[in-house]
């Protein structure tokens, strides 16, 4: 029974992955290895984005009520490594635009959930008793590969030279909230107490408008070149 939790919170974790890369070109195109690489640069951004948390930044408690927000913003900062990671695998891709991100994005979130799911997964979901938690962490790992996906498109946009100079502002807006949504969503556990499927909901309904926002510029960006190459 235990070894069927484990199995049913693996399933619901990973197997949106295997669809999205089925489904969106990336099996048509053998891009599995570079999927891999994607990865690969996510440890390593990872693996700096360690070393200057554990120099510079201490650790803060948010649950004993003095909290250093300024850190606490500082700390949350460190995470523009990883537009600096999707900007190089962009830039070191060899693909066309929309598999790049697609790429960039898929390698990103399976690197990430390997590195932060199975174990615990493996070590908590084939305990003896049944918990939620689990399951919630396989939602989340769903909401983390949209949440990869749209930030490597709002990067992609971002290089772009056609893109609208009125646009720029909005996706680098967005790619702000996208960096700091760890820090937004520890300032609502503190402030308001979300905790558990409440906090989940938030965390979908916010990835959910990033992810609708990138879609939107993506797909008006592809209309305007569409139209610019039909004349």
């Amino acid at each position: 029974m235990t070894l069927f939790h484990f199995g049913n919170c693996l399933a619901l974790g990973y197997v949106p992955y295997l669809i999205v890369y089925r489904c969106t070109g990336l099996a048509e195109y053998s891009a599995f290895w570079k999927c891999v690489q994607a990865g690969a640069i996510y440890l390593f951004t990872q693996l700096c984005k360690m070393l200057l948390l554990a120099t510079f930044f201490p650790t803060s408690d948010f649950s004993s009520g003095n909290v250093d927000f300024v850190a606490e913003f500082m700390k949350t900062t460190v995470d523009v490594g990883d537009l600096i990671g999707f900007y190089f695998i962009l830039n070191n891709t060899s693909a066309k635009g929309e598999l790049r991100f697609l790429i960039a994005g898929m390698g990103w979130a399976s690197a990430e959930f390997v590195m932060t799911r199975f174990v615990p997964f493996w070590i908590g979901a084939r305990g003896t008793e049944f918990d939620w938690k689990y399951i919630q962490m396989s939602l989340e790992s769903n909401l983390n590969l949209m949440q990869h996906l749209a930030t490597a498109t709002l990067v992609w946009l971002w290089t772009r030279r056609d893109l609208y100079q009125s646009i720029q502002p909005v996706v680098v807006a967005v790619l702000a909230l996208s960096c700091y949504k760890p820090l937004i969503m520890e300032l609502l556990i503190f402030a308001v107490g979300l905790q558990s499927w409440p906090l989940l909901l938030v965390k979908a309904i916010f990835t959910s408008l990033i992810s609708l926002v990138a879609l939107q510029m993506f797909t008006s960006l592809q209309a305007t070149t569409n139209h610019y190459s039909s004349r």
